[in-house]
């Protein structure tokens, strides 16, 4: 593969990086598919290899209506997913008819030490065309020493025909490794959808 560069009015390709200069990639760990799935859970895989991974949701759509889609850690072999978290979140929307937008900052989406599932999706419909996608990045999940840190962003369309933007950020405060992660609607089941759990190198 090669990059293009443009540099003073020339143009080069490059076909290596530099020494020294090295760029990420994606390592597939594990696939899951919901079908009428209570929780979608990883429970392995997740260690000291990587300092990030990523789990990538890709058309969750739920059973209920005005759902949210959120998520859970565990430690060892531990299954009660009710770590402390701490977490900040907002969203943009933008009606497609362009009759309304926002952005916000909405507290009742966040946790302050709170051991309850993170909201990573607001307000999920359950229309026929209506589905979500995100990226939810778990930085360092082994390290011993310090809280694990995550970020996610989400996207979703609603039946009222709005794009709406989701972001949460915020730490789980324990130094003992994470090894499990689980995902869920704060009521109903997941109807379908996929979840890809990465590795970044």
């Amino acid at each position: 593969m090669s990059i293009n560069v443009c540099n003073d009015r020339s143009m080069a390709s490059i076909t290596s990086l530099p020494s020294g200069v090295s760029g990420s990639s994606l390592v597939l760990l594990s696939t899951q598919t919901a079908s009428s799935s209570s929780t979608i859970d990883f429970t392995s895989d997740i260690d000291s290899t990587y300092k990030e991974y990523q789990f990538h949701f890709i058309d969750i759509h739920p059973s209920g209506d005005g759902t949210k889609f959120q998520f859970q850690v565990d430690t060892g072999t531990n299954t009660s997913y009710n770590q402390t978290i701490t977490s900040s979140s907002f969203y943009a929307y933008h009606a497609e008819d362009n009759s309304g937008s926002s952005l916000s900052y909405d507290a009742s989406y966040d946790q302050a030490q709170g051991t309850g599932f993170q909201d990573l999706i607001f307000y999920q419909g359950n229309g026929n065309d209506e589905s979500c996608v995100g990226i939810l990045h778990l930085f360092d999940p082994s390290n011993s020493t310090f809280v694990k840190h995550f970020i996610s962003r989400g996207v979703r369309y609603s039946a009222n025909d709005q794009a709406s933007d989701e972001y949460a950020a915020g730490y789980v405060n324990t130094t003992t490794a994470l090894t499990r992660v689980r995902f869920k609607f704060n009521s109903g089941t997941i109807d379908s959808g996929t979840i890809k759990m990465y590795g970044v190198v």
